[in-house]
């Protein structure tokens, strides 16, 4: 199982706050943000349903190619509004809610790229 996982970002205070709201709708909130010195090389920023921190941003060339993150949810109308959050934040449409059947029946999932253009998605894999 993975504990957590990082990407870099260009503009550390614009996607801290992308993230912010993007991913508010699926309870994740802005627990932790450690400034370079503490680091000792990068400004970091960690989200999660507090108290811990799964996914964490740093300041810093993009990752090449950019990485997917795909976030579970237990309701798909927590893909929904984490979609419309993400594209109100800034983020750039690159799927809109639905089903995606090729994956499974129940697949249902959302994906929207970042300000650096990592692809970041909303799924559930519940039943209607």
């Amino acid at each position: 199982m993975i504990d957590h996982l990082g990407i870099s970002v260009s503009h550390f205070a614009n996607s801290k706050a992308f993230y912010q709201k993007a991913l508010a709708p699926i309870g994740y909130e802005l627990v932790m943000v450690l400034s370079a010195a503490e680091t000792g090389h990068t400004d970091t920023a960690g989200f999660g349903p507090a108290p811990k921190p799964y996914f964490w941003i740093s300041a810093g060339t993009p990752n090449v190619p950019p990485i997917h993150v795909a976030f579970a949810v237990d309701s798909r109308q927590k893909v929904d509004d984490f979609y419309a959050a993400a594209i109100a934040a800034g983020g750039r449409d690159n799927g809109a809610p639905g089903l995606r059947p090729h994956y499974h029946p129940n697949y249902y999932g959302a994906f929207v790229l970042d300000l650096d253009g990592h692809n970041i998605e909303a799924v559930c894999h519940a039943a209607a």
